[in-house]
């Protein structure tokens, strides 16, 4: 079997551009309002000094430590664009999704500490579909190929 990918064709721009455009655009936006001869009130200026902060600090944690990731038929996969790790089946601990982030990113849990640490995370393919809630497909094909599920399920 050909390695198939499972992370969406945009992790490269939500890794690298996004974050970059977000900080460096609302950080401007908040200087400018800071340093200019327009004065607005300070509330105002501190408000959006705290959404930058807090935006920019979100942004990274979850858009920083995303990964590439691709499989065979006997191991993952992982890259963070520089370095490429191959992961046996065997070492994945627990896999997970959080639905609640646009993104809905899988998190892959290894038994032992790799290169990149115990998790990678990674932002899957877009699936539309009404039914939000409910956990991407792709989990439970990783469980699976890692024997965390029976086979038939």
């Amino acid at each position: 079997m050909p390695k198939s990918d499972l992370s969406s064709a945009w992790t490269l721009p939500a890794k690298f551009v996004f974050p970059v455009l977000w900080i460096s655009g609302f950080g401007l936006g908040t200087a400018f309002l800071w340093f200019n001869t327009f004065h607005p009130p300070a509330v105002i200026k501190c408000g959006l000094l705290g959404v930058w902060v807090i935006g920019s600090a979100f942004i990274l944690w979850a858009c920083a430590g995303l990964k590439q990731v691709r499989i065979d038929e006997r191991q993952l996969f992982v890259s963070n664009y520089l370095r490429e790790l191959c992961i046996p089946f065997s070492a994945v601990r627990e896999v997970s999704q959080n639905r609640w982030l646009n993104i809905r990113p899988i998190t892959i849990y290894f038994r032992d500490t790799t290169e990149f640490g115990d998790r990678a995370t990674f932002m899957p393919k877009m699936r539309f579909a009404i039914r939000f809630w409910h956990v991407d497909p792709v989990v439970d094909e990783l469980k699976r190929l890692a024997g965390l599920l029976p086979p038939n399920v």
